[in-house]
């Protein structure tokens, strides 16, 4: 099919899901208690659905079909950026986390800690719109987006005002990843219009990024940005600490973005490994970026309590994070016989050591191969070995996988997937789909965990002589 048509065809796609967010989307007003049944049952239900399914089927295969023949890197700009103005100026779609930052800026500006009460604690004139459970709920995120939020509360007084400045914050972190992701392609030979197709043209990103006013645009955008910088420096002081900052700073809205800092260290060196070049070249990166994080951290005030945040993630079930899945399934084969077992606490505290192993030892397979990727597999692993997985967290890995991965099949297909598991209101469809979920994830996960045994097998077996 001719690229033009595949471009309108993506347009298409985007403007039906703007109509689903109009008339059925993350509204502040809206059921904080739906199902994909009272949806279907509810005002225009069949209308919204179909929007949504219809919108999202055409934006997602505009995208699959040219993730390996784009004509252009401004051809992939432009394209990208005609598929996000509809979702510029609808209400949010498939979230209403941008209710929660507000109501999170709103307890920081009257003097109360966001990393130790939920935002109940404060009488919130918007508490109506965030979801129940995250209402008593410490803040998950990092010091520097609670000083955002706080500014954009102080500065707005209205909720619409600040949803509208959290989703231009989200534009200008995909714009600075725009600007930034070629920088990493070009460095891991990678081709610049492909990489930002990939990173940029992803449903996820209009959907959940833009139209969602997630933070994680803005630290994706940060993390980009160090990377890069750091890439295409490498042995200059001076430039090694600015990209460790803007590191640092990606740490500060969200804390997993720490994961790359060690990946970053190797890419700094220049030369071969050793550890007096590492210490040299990859010291100002680390340093820069714990600098910046802790500044951030003085900045608010509070203290570390937000890194206690990260433990928020064990309050949602679903199967959508293969660690989650394999406790789910675990349960349901107990029950076959008459017994209760719960082995969610089991399997999350495995999933998280296998994450602790796997991130040192891609670390130290990266000392002799290229880093960059090494940390896009990195940050794969901990969306994949985490507690909670949400669709958008998938576009941290996407986006750094794109400019340094030469075959993008696997981690495209998830993204694509990942597209349909959230309806227009923000509605997760993995809390209604456990059967068969649950047991198709572990499935996979015994799959891919047999795939690999086999690799490093094979691996290790000595190349046949003659």
């Amino acid at each position: 099919m001719p690229h033009h048509l595949t471009r309108w065809i993506g347009l298409a796609g985007s403007a039906l899901l703007a109509v689903a967010a109009y008339l059925g989307g993350a509204l502040p007003d809206g059921d904080l208690r739906p199902n994909p049944v009272s949806i279907w049952q509810g005002r225009h239900g069949p209308l919204i659905i179909g929007c949504w399914l219809v919108g999202t089927s055409l934006l997602a295969w505009a995208w699959w079909s040219l993730r390996d023949r784009v004509p252009s890197a401004r051809w992939a700009l432009v394209t990208a950026g005609l598929w996000l103005l509809p979702l510029l100026f609808t209400p949010p779609l498939g979230s209403r986390d941008a209710y929660a930052y507000a109501c999170q800026g709103a307890s920081y500006a009257a003097g109360i800690s966001p990393y130790e009460q939920g935002v109940s604690a404060l009488p919130c004139p918007w508490l109506d719109t965030i979801s129940y459970i995250w209402r008593d709920t410490p803040a998950p995120y990092g010091p520097l987006f609670i000083l955002i939020s706080g500014a954009i509360v102080k500065a707005t007084g209205s909720l619409t005002a600040a949803v509208v400045l959290f989703r231009l914050l989200a534009v200008a972190g995909v714009a600075l990843t725009a600007a930034c992701l070629p920088v990493l392609a070009r460095r891991c030979g990678v081709e610049v219009p492909r990489a930002l197709w990939l990173a940029l043209a992803c449903p996820l990103v209009g959907v959940h990024l833009v139209s969602g006013a997630h933070n994680d645009a803005l630290m994706v955008g940060l993390l980009v940005a160090g990377l890069a910088v750091v890439a295409s420096r490498p042995g200059r002081r001076w430039w090694l600490l600015a990209g460790g900052v803007l590191l640092g700073l990606a740490a500060a809205v969200k804390i997993t973005a720490l994961v790359v800092v060690p990946f970053a260290a190797l890419a700094a060196m220049a030369g071969p490994y050793r550890i007096r070049t590492l210490v040299r070249d990859g010291g100002p990166v680390v340093a820069g970026a714990l600098a910046a994080a802790v500044a951030a951290t003085l900045a608010t005030g509070l203290g570390f309590g937000w890194i206690g945040g990260l433990e928020q993630g064990g309050l949602v079930i679903a199967w959508t994070s293969p660690p989650t899945a394999v406790g789910q399934t675990v349960g349901y084969v107990a029950a076959l016989f008459g017994a209760h077992v719960d082995a969610l606490p089991v399997t999350r505290a495995i999933g998280v050591l296998v994450l602790g192993v796997l991130l040192v030892w891609l670390w130290w397979r990266a000392r002799t191969r290229d880093p960059l990727w090494h940390a896009g597999l990195a940050l794969a692993a901990t969306v994949a070995l985490a507690p909670l997985f949400h669709p958008w967290y998938w576009v941290w890995p996407l986006t750094v996988l794109a400019a340094t991965a030469r075959r993008t099949g696997w981690f495209a297909l998830v993204a694509l997937v990942s597209s349909f598991l959230v309806l227009a209101d923000g509605t997760g469809l993995a809390r209604y789909t456990k059967m068969p979920g649950a047991p198709l994830m572990t499935l996979l996960v015994i799959v891919v965990a047999v795939w690999l045994v086999r690799s490093a097998r094979a691996a290790r077996r000595p190349a046949p002589t003659d």
